[in-house]
This record gives structure tokens, C-alpha cells and sequence, in this order.
């Protein structure tokens, strides 16, 4: 570890360059405004109710009632005891937000850097052609913060490894243990696991070379250190792991027990996502080549051309004013991949394709290689449905691959891989024991190629007809003509983006030229590189990513406002559901104001969602007053919307007169088919083989009030003259609700496919459900020992290394 105060300084110089970046790019955030991302505002309809209860409270309740008829809130913002990996995380992403987390890819990458012995020049250049990649800004405008977090730390992870071997051994333990339980922490785990599909790689590589090499010793010895690396950062985090696997294996992502489609026909066993889910967004192979030219196919559904549109020229050569023409063209569909919708390109430069290019010709040896390799099985499997042979072979056959849906997101293991084969090929024309000769050979080969690759995407225009897989409904909307002309556009932006692209090439080989021909500095081709690259991936990102998109900080943490439906329902202060069939399972504004049983969630729970397939999609009436929903949105004649009252629901809790036994998940779900809710409900004895009694009386006295109702604990009062079986409208998790009757703690039961039932002896009593997770109990514990044992280390790693080695006495 250099601590030279040189070092020192140039390193605190750096990390205020990288501040400086963070706020000039996103520069509103000085004006006290915030960004508007989409999934954030939905993320904040989920975690309302939890959000408001901490705060009123102080208490972390771990379960929500307002989203999906009930959920826990682990990956809703949960706060976990003894958590001091995201406190450090906390105190490195200081800046306002979005900034923080474009700060993160810039250390981030930094750090890899230097892992990899890059000069700090070269390794500031290259965490800005990373930072600024298209794709990683268009997640921070569209809300995917988690994944954003989880991108900034996977480059340190990656250079604690390369530490370990080269045989820095405490140095990349500290730094592989750290980074990783700070990845692990940002909880997005589809990323991680991307990533570690590009460290087994690179391990392969390495292991490639170790048996070549005889130095397999040496290779063990580093893969133990990085497995206890690893499993202390898993440790670290052992209550969000903890608590995240309990869930997802009740979520979608868990298997299903059905195997039956709700027309009765057979099911593929499933143990994950559906293929087809999996591959909804899945990359076009020729669709990946706006890698080096962004609007290809278009950019996005909602690109603004200004007066440059042919779509513009149409509207007001046909006599519309040219400010509805400039609406118009202002947010153009020219988006016509086959993918059902993106925010943008991923965009990773011309010039960092140029010199990745450059690369593969002037690094040898494992770097080179696993880096490619690592670039191209992502570009591979980022195409997903349209190479299905290998898809299929991940989903069937690779552990957890099934878990992820969305393998277009995959791509960011080669927009990882690009820049730093890049800066590695530039590190190489910067070494004078390399000759020149050797240097102009390799730039004019990269040139020709990256040149060749324009020249075959300009060519190729010819082979496409520009049609989207939306046109035909936008022709309905808009008519011939002007389809044509929005396909005008399209093929202009590809003409336009092509040539922008190869002038960027053309631009960065004369200045390498000059350079290596030592008519210029390494300071100015730093710089110049520096430049070109920024104003290259700055000018696509602004398309995509400016000050439009900030708005006040009140309307980002309130994103919606409260309609007159909203506050009519808020009127009726009983505890209820509420339904709106337009936002259905994929929008949380509803959860924002009351109890909803839609949310907006990609790991829903897997019940309720089997309920909608199965029943609600049906308009079966009697799921709808299981889950106690009392107003359901509809819409009049005229299309405007209104709450519609369901007087039938069967409240917050009721005595049944018989149970419907049932011997599987199949008859279980079915058997809600034609059922009076009120009267019966289905048990699969499968599960409770206990539960034997089967008819039950109710008389007119039998009755349950609700007396107290929260998150996480929910208390009522039945009253019966006889023994009774009580269905609760909440929904049933297996672990963590205890059900206590006057105090004392008794079982409870999966009834109706998804609620809680109880039995309830005759008489007055006191029946409550606690929420008590004891993976969080458990999880906390270790992670408070696991933090200990890894401070001390980073402590006695620290300490080891202040002390002065002694200089070896010449001979």
C-alpha cells in the first residue's frame, strides 16, 4: 500500500475530481431539487406504510399491509439490527442523490484501477468512460437505484481480487471483504450474481495459467483467501440474506406447487421465473451494435428530435402550429427493437470500443483473457430468447440463473470489461519499452477494424424496414403518413449516430497517432482522450438524463397526490382493502393512500398472485371478500373513475360453519372456485393433517372484532357459545406471525389458499398475531460478530502495514 504523501495527495485530488463530476453533471441537486425516477416513486408507494409507522414509532415493523393484501418488508427499506456495512455505506455515498451514486462508479472504478497497477492518470480516465457509460446514467433517471449501488462497488470487488493474486494477500482479503459486504448490502443481488458468473472467468483464466505456469500453489493458497473473503461478507450480512431468502422462496422466485394453469390444463413443474418472464427483455443480436453507435434502433420510446424531425416538417407542412408539432416530436416512439420498452441505448462508446479493440492487441496474457471472454459470455447471454440454446442450458442447468428475469441487464458485465481492456491497451502505448513500430501496427489494425465495423452498420441500413413491434397501434393513433415519417426519423438517427460514432474513432486514432509518434505528451493525450470521451458519452446521456428531469424535493418524496377518490375512501376509517383493476399487480399508487392488495414488486408474493391467475382475472367475487376488499375502482360510461363499494366483503375476520378438506396445492386453489367465503373454507390437510373436525356451528352471537391493527401486530375479540374455526383477511407467511390466544401462543393455519385461520375455543377471548421474525434475531447476531472480527482485521491490516520493513544488508 503506497501511503506516500505523494499518493495521499493525488489520491484526495482525485476523489474531489470525481465530487466535482458527480455535482457538475448532475448539477440541480446544488438547487435543492431531486430527480424523478419512476421506480423510486413506486418503491415509495410500497414502503409508505412502514416509513410512517418508524417514524411515528421508532419501531422497524418488518411486515406491510398496504401492498399485495400484506408482505414483509425486506426489500422495502427494513432496517436490520447490528448493520454496519451499510453504515459505511452511508458514509461513502455522502453526496445528494443521483450524485452519490455516480460518485460510487467513479471511486469505484478507480480502485480497480489501481488494483490492476494503472498509473492514476489512466485510471481516472477510465473511471469516467465507466461512470458516464449511457446505461449506467439511464438507471439513475429511471430509478434503479438498487442496481446503480450494487455497480459501484462490483470494480472494487473485483480489484481485491486481483490483489489477492498478485499475491497482496491481507491488502485484497481487506479489500475483497469489504467491498463485497458492501455489494452484498446494496441488495440487488441479480447484479452480483452477474458478476460473479465474470469472476468464475476469471478464475478459470487464472487457473488456466496456473497449471501452465506450475504455480498451482500459489492459486489454491488465493482462491482460500477469497472464499474466507467472501464468506465473511455473507456473514456481515447475514440478517438481509437471511430474511431475503425466507422471502423469495414465498415470493414468485420460489417454487410453485401448482401444476395446473388456471384453465385446468397441465403445468410445467416450475422452480423460479418462467422462461418466457426470464426473457421478456431479452437484447437483439444486431440490436447490440448501439454498443458503438447509440440510436440504432432508435434509442428509446420517447426521443426528442426537436425541429429536426421529419415528423415535425409533416405536422406543420399539414397546418398544426408548430408548438403541437415540437409536443409531438418532443417525445417521438422511435424505439423499434423487439424488446417491449427501454429508457435508452447502452451506449458504451465509440472510443472505448475503439480501444478495447486497441487492447486485444497490446495486452497479452491472463488480463486480456478474461476480460474477453467475460465481455463476449455476456454480450452472448444478454440476447437471451434469441439464442436459445444457451439460455435454456442457464435457465435448466446453471444454479439460481432461473431466479433473475430481465437478462438484458446482463450487458453490464461487458461495459465493465470494455474500458478496462481499454485503459490496459492505452497503459501499453504509454510503456517506451514497447516500440513503435509495434504501437502503429496496433493502432492502424484497430482503426481498420472499428472503422469496418461503421462501414458494415451503415451498410446494413439496407436490410431493415425500421417497423417496431408497437407500430401497428401507433398507425391507429397517428395514420399512415405519419408512421412514415416517425420511420423516416428512425433511419436518420441511425445515418446520423453511425457517423457521429466513426468521427469520434477517426478523432481519438489521429490524437494516439501524434502521440505515439511523440509529437504530444502523455499529459495532453490524457487529457484529449479524457475530453473526447466525455463529450462523446455526455452528449448521448443529456438525450436521456438532464435538468428536465429534477423536479422540487417535495414531489419526490410525496409522488402522489391524493385524488378525490382517495380522500372519499379515507373517510371510511374501518380497516379495508382497496382494488384498482388498471394498476392490477404492477403499481403501488394505490398502496401509497390505503391497503391495497396490488403493489408493484419484481419478486411478488407468489399467493397472491396465484389468487389474480386463478380467480380475480375471473371476477371471482368471493376471493375479493376473502381479502376483505370493500372499494374497487371502476370507471362510468364516460371513463372517468369512481370507487365502487362491495357491501358483500366479509370483513376482517368471521367464523366458518365447514371446512373443505383438501389433499393439494391444485385442489386447494380450486376449491375457491364456487365457495360461499363466508360459510366454508378450503385446508389442505397435506399440510395440517391435525386438522380433522370439519363442521363447525355458528350461531347469531359468534362474532370477531378487530381492536387494534398494525403492521406488525393485529389484536381482536371473538366471542362464541361454541368451539369455532376463525378465517382472517391477512395474508398467511410461514414464518415469523405467531397467533396467541389470551396470551397464550397456539398454531395457525393456511386457509383459502392464502389467509390465516385459527381455531378458537367457545367462549370471550383475546386473539392476536405478532409478527416476530426470529431470522432477524438470528441473522443480527451474526452480523454483529462477523463486523467485529472483520474490523479487527481491517485494523491489524492497517496497523501491519504502517510498519517499516526492514532493508535488506547487501551482500
Amino acid at each position: 500500500m503506497n501511503l506516500s504523501p505523494k499518493a495521499v495527495i493525488t489520491n484526495i485530488c482525485v476523489i474531489a475530481l470525481f465530487i466535482l463530476a458527480s455535482l457538475i453533471y448532475f448539477y440541480p441537486v446544488l438547487q435543492g431539487k431531486a430527480i424523478f425516477q419512476s421506480d423510486i416513486a413506486q418503491y415509495k408507494g410500497m414502503s409508505k406504510e412502514r416509513n410512517d409507522y418508524k417514524e411515528l414509532t421508532g419501531e422497524e415493523s418488518y411486515w406491510t399491509n398496504s401492498a399485495f393484501g400484506g408482505m414483509p418488508t425486506y426489500q422495502l427499506g427494513a432496517n436490520y439490527p447490528h448493520d454496519y456495512i451499510k453504515k459505511l455505506d452511508r458514509l461513502i455515498r455522502f453526496l445528494p442523490r443521483p450524485a452519490d451514486y455516480l460518485f460510487l462508479y467513479l471511486i469505484g472504478f478507480y480502485v480497480l484501477m489501481l488494483c490492476l497497477k494503472v498509473e492514476y492518470r489512466l485510471a481516472v480516465l477510465g473511471a469516467l468512460a465507466f461512470g458516464f457509460s449511457t446505461y449506467l446514467i439511464i438507471i439513475l433517471g429511471v430509478g434503479h437505484n438498487a442496481k446503480a449501488h450494487a455497480l459501484g462497488y462490483i470494480p472494487m470487488v473485483l480489484g481485491g481480487i486481483v490483489l489477492v493474486f498478485r499475491k497482496k494477500y491481507l491488502l485484497g482479503f481487506v479489500l475483497t471483504a469489504l467491498a463485497m459486504a458492501l455489494e452484498i448490502n446494496a441488495n440487488h443481488y441479480q447484479m452480483t450474481y452477474y458478476f460473479m458468473l465474470l469472476v468464475l472467468v476469471l478464475g478459470l483464466v487464472y487457473l488456466i495459467y496456473a497449471i501452465k505456469d506450475k504455480k498451482l500453489k500459489h492459486y489454491f493458497i488465493s482462491v482460500g483467501i477469497l472464499i474466507a473473503a467472501v464468506a465473511l461478507s455473507i456473514a456481515t450480512n447475514a440478517t438481509g440474506l437471511m430474511a431475503t431468502k425466507e422471502y423469495a422462496d414465498w415470493s414468485t422466485r420460489g417454487k410453485s406447487e401448482l401444476t395446473i394453469n388456471p384453465d385446468g390444463s397441465p403445468k410445467a413443474a416450475q422452480n423460479g421465473l418462467d422462461k418466457e418472464y426470464i426473457t421478456q427483455y431479452s437484447y437483439g443480436i444486431a440490436e447490440s451494435l448501439n454498443l458503438f453507435a447509440p440510436r440504432l434502433f432508435g434509442g428509446s420510446g420517447n426521443e426528442d428530435l426537436g425541429k429536426k424531425s421529419k415528423a415535425y416538417e409533416y405536422l406543420t407542412g399539414q397546418g398544426l402550429t408548430p408548438t403541437k408539432a415540437l409536443e409531438f416530436s418532443g417525445g417521438m416512439p422511435l424505439y423499434w427493437g423487439n424488446q417491449p420498452i427501454v429508457a435508452g441505448p447502452a451506449y458504451v462508446g465509440a472510443i472505448i470500443i475503439f480501444l478495447f479493440v486497441l487492447g486485444l492487441f497490446m495486452v497479452k496474457g491472463k488480463k486480456k483473457w478474461w476480460l474477453l471472454t467475460g465481455a463476449i459470455l455476456a454480450l452472448l447471454l444478454s440476447w437471451g430468447k434469441n439464442i436459445p440454446a444457451l439460455t435454456n442450458f442457464m435457465i435448466d442447468y446453471f444454479p439460481l440463473y432461473n431466479k433473475f428475469r430481465a437478462v438484458s441487464s446482463i450487458q453490464v458485465v461487458l461495459e465493465l470489461c470494455l474500458p478496462v481492456l481499454g485503459i490496459l491497451g492505452v497503459r501499453e502505448l504509454f510503456k517506451s519499452k514497447v516500440g513503435k513500430p509495434k504501437k502503429l501496427t496496433a493502432l492502424k489494425l484497430s482503426f481498420f477494424i472499428t472503422l469496418g465495423l461503421g462501414v458494415f452498420i451503415f451498410l446494413l441500413k439496407g436490410f431493415f424496414d425500421f417497423d417496431g413491434l408497437r407500430d401497428e397501434t401507433y398507425r391507429g393513433y397517428f395514420g399512415d403518413e405519419l408512421m412514415t415519417m416517425i420511420q423516416r426519423d428512425r433511419e436518420a438517427v441511425y445515418v446520423s449516430d453511425t457517423i457521429r460514432s466513426l468521427i469520434f474513432v477517426l478523432l481519438t486514432a489521429v490524437a494516439l497517432w501524434f502521440f505515439i509518434k511523440e509529437k504530444i505528451g502523455k499529459n495532453l493525450i490524457t487529457l484529449l482522450l479524457g475530453a473526447l470521451i466525455l463529450f462523446d458519452l455526455i452528449g448521448v446521456n443529456l438525450r436521456y438524463v438532464n435538468k428536465s428531469d429534477f423536479v422540487r424535493q417535495r414531489n419526490v418524496n410525496s409522488p402522489f397526490q391524493a385524488s378525490q377518490i382517495d380522500e372519499l375512501i379515507k373517510k371510511d376509517n374501518s380497516i379495508f382493502r382497496v382494488f384498482d383493476p388498471q394498476e392490477g399487480l404492477n403499481g403501488a399508487r394505490t398502496s401509497y393512500f390505503h391497503k391495497s392488495i396490488g403493489g408493484y414488486h419484481a419478486a411478488k408474493p407468489r399467493l397472491l398472485q396465484d389468487l389474480f391467475e386463478h380467480h380475480l382475472y375471473q371476477n371471482n367475487i368471493e376471493v375479493l371478500n376473502m381479502l376483505n376488499v370493500k372499494y374497487i375502482i371502476q370507471q362510468d360510461e364516460e371513463g372517468n373513475s369512481f370507487p365502487a363499494v362491495n357491501d358483500n366483503t366479509n370483513g376482517n375476520a368471521w367464523f366458518v360453519e365447514r371446512l373443505a378438506f383438501v389433499k393439494s396445492a391444485n385442489d386447494e386453489i380450486q376449491g375457491l372456485k364456487e365457495f360461499d367465503s363466508k360459510k366454508e373454507a378450503v385446508i389442505n390437510t397435506a399440510i395440517y393433517p391435525t386438522v380433522t373436525k370439519s363442521n363447525y356451528v355458528v350461531d347469531s352471537i359468534a362474532s370477531i372484532q378487530l381492536l387494534d391493527y398494525r403492521p406488525n401486530y393485529i389484536k381482536y375479540q371473538s366471542v362464541n357459545t361454541n368451539d369455532g374455526f376463525a378465517i382472517f383477511s391477512e395474508m398467511h407467511y410461514p414464518t415469523g406471525w405467531n397467533a396467541f390466544i389470551d396470551g397464550k401462543l397456539e398454531p395457525h393455519y393456511k386457509a383459502n389458499y392464502a389467509l390465516r385461520g385459527i381455531k378458537v375455543p367457545a367462549g370471550q377471548h383475546e386473539i392476536e398475531f405478532k409478527f416476530e421474525p426470529e431470522v432477524i434475531q438470528t441473522g443480527s447476531k451474526i452480523a454483529l460478530g462477523s463486523s467485529i472480527l472483520l474490523g479487527l482485521i481491517i485494523v491489524g491490516g492497517l496497523g501491519f502495514s504502517l510498519i517499516p520493513k526492514k532493508s535488506k544488508s547487501k551482500s
